[in-house]
């Protein structure tokens, strides 16, 4: 039973995870779209934002949502548009279509936010609830020191996109987190009250 809640835990944090690399793989990838898009302040103060503008929209809908739909659906959901966006965002041929990809990824981070720690909390043991749920707030700082980690990889062995991007290669890293999250919660049950 343990190793199964382990199982479990390991999966439902990797949307912890996902948001703390999301919302930190921008520190290195701003100086380069900087230069390729040749952004404005105004840009790129948008672009940073954008994720943040995302977030609030999700936190504004994952609680009545996923008590409608449940955790587990939600949880699905969150992992697509994690995926979606990393893609987006390295294949974005603009920056408005960077925008919008970016905004994806925020609207994931905030359903994440919600009901990653609410998820754990109803499948844990009260025993073991409180360690469980911490396990979440770890995910998301392994998460920031990946995405700074994965940022130094790219450029330190030169991983380029066809087009000779870094950047592209950064956004892109966020893909294999989330479809590990995305195939994992299909080996996951529903929560109790979900």
């Amino acid at each position: 039973m343990r190793i199964y809640l382990l199982f479990i835990i390991v999966v439902v944090t990797l949307g912890g995870f996902l948001f703390g690399f999301d919302m930190a793989v921008v520190s290195g990838i701003i100086p380069l779209i900087k230069t390729d898009f040749a952004l404005s302040a105004s840009q790129e103060g948008l672009f940073v934002s954008s994720a943040l503008i995302g977030c609030i929209v999700g936190v504004a809908f994952a609680g009545k949502l996923s008590d409608r739909y449940g955790r587990k659906s939600l949880l699905i959901a969150a992992a697509a548009l994690f995926f979606l966006s990393a893609i987006g965002c390295s294949l974005s041929p603009d920056f408005f279509t960077l925008l919008v990809a970016r905004c994806l990824s925020g609207v994931g981070v905030g359903v994440a936010s919600i009901v990653v720690p609410l998820y754990i909390a109803e499948v844990s043991p009260a025993s073991l609830r409180g360690r469980m749920v911490t396990c979440y707030q770890l995910a998301v700082t392994i998460g920031i020191l990946i995405a700074y980690l994965s940022n130094a990889a790219v450029l330190q062995y030169n991983w380029q996109w066809t087009d000779g991007s870094h950047w592209r290669m950064m956004f892109l890293m966020g893909a294999i987190p989330a479809l590990l999250f995305w195939f994992g919660l299909y080996r996951i049950p529903e929560s109790r009250d979900g």
